[in-house]
């Protein structure tokens, strides 16, 4: 788990200056509690966070589905009206999400978290937990 945020942010920092029309990116657990995050209340972060925990888990159940495929989930991207929504697997048991407006390009997106979590996803591990206790 990233125990020292600060050690990771000029890599978040560096993800928002790099893609035009970032506006929040969050590192969550698999179980939906935040990590980190750059940009954005702090608030609405957690919101993220716990949304993400049900989005990964439908994706990976949806894969499963899909002959040949190991049943994890890679990137989820969301289009919404006025933005998008990016879930990227980051490490095991960890998450990078983004929110983003128009102006940022999905391909150059996922391009780059994949950069990002190819960098720093061995050190964004989240302990698996049960009854709030790490296992």
């Amino acid at each position: 788990m990233i125990e020292q945020q600060g050690k990771f942010d000029w890599m978040l920092r560096d993800l928002y200056n790099g893609v035009p029309g970032v506006e929040m990116i969050v590192v969550l657990s698999a179980d939906g509690l935040r990590i980190a995050r750059y940009s954005g209340d702090p608030d609405a972060a957690d919101r993220v966070a716990a949304a993400c925990a049900g989005l990964q888990s439908l994706a990976g159940a949806v894969a499963q589905e899909i002959p040949g495929s190991d049943g994890r989930m890679k990137l989820v991207i969301i289009e919404i009206n006025g933005g998008y929504f990016y879930l990227m697997a980051a490490g095991p048991n960890a998450y990078l999400a983004v929110l983003s407006d128009v102006t940022c390009e999905p391909g150059r997106m996922s391009n780059r978290m994949a950069d990002l979590v190819a960098r720093i996803g061995p050190h964004l591990t989240s302990p698996a937990r049960r009854n709030g206790q790490t296992v």
